[in-house]
């Protein structure tokens, strides 16, 4: 299959679920991740109509995206990896979206570059649903309060939450627990799903679903 046809069954499968779980069409936000591909990889996709990109490392993508951003002026992209503070400056310049907000220190880091910018960045909390040290995330039990943190002390546009759940575990009761966690907060928006569980995160109420592989192919 073309990436074309990828995006296109993707796509389709998404509706699907959208109708299956009696969901409004349209509800959910594809976001293509584009990480490891080159500007000429990721043209056919922007051709074909996708808008919303994510990406993992600020550096790779200040290579490849200042020049698409250019090209299409209505694209949006979301910083999906890991931020180191020192590049927080550089996020927020060329991102419009950052999902992994995961301490203090980075979101003190934001605040100060989004007041110096002058650009209001959207903002997700990432939570380690399946509390695993090797990753990053707030633990689910101080998410409540972390996000009170950033929205209160520090004035941040928080717009919903997100989770990797772990590799070898139902990925249900994970996108289950990350949507009572926004229920809590008061938060409407969910970023959960990738190209092996993406129709479950939709049923569980995704309302973004980041999507690799099942695109662009392996890579």
């Amino acid at each position: 299959m073309s990436v074309e046809e990828r995006l296109k069954d993707v796509r389709s499968r998404i509706e699907t679920v959208e109708r299956q779980a009696k969901r409004p069409a349209g509800s959910v936000t594809l976001v293509a991740v584009s990480k490891t591909f080159h500007a000429e990889q990721i043209r056919p996709v922007i051709l074909a109509g996708q808008r919303v990109f994510g990406e993992n490392r600020v550096q790779e993508s200040q290579g490849k995206w200042p020049e698409l951003k250019a090209e299409t002026t209505d694209i949006e992209l979301h910083l999906i990896g890991p931020l180191q503070s020192n590049k927080a400056a550089d996020a927020v310049a060329l991102f419009d979206v950052i999902e992994t907000v995961d301490r203090e220190k980075i979101a003190r880091a934001l605040a100060e570059e989004i007041k110096k910018q002058g650009k209001p960045i959207r903002l997700y909390v990432q939570v380690n649903t399946g509390m695993e040290p090797q990753k990053a995330g707030i633990d689910p039990q101080e998410t409540a309060a972390f996000v009170e943190l950033c929205r209160r002390d520090l004035g941040l546009l928080i717009e919903g939450l997100m989770c990797i759940p772990p590799a070898d575990e139902n990925p249900g009761p994970h996108f289950a627990l990350l949507a009572k966690l926004a229920d809590q907060c008061g938060l409407q928006r969910l970023s959960m799903g990738m190209s092996g569980d993406f129709e479950t995160a939709v049923e569980f109420g995704a309302t973004s679903v980041r999507v690799g592989s099942a695109i662009f192919g392996v890579r």
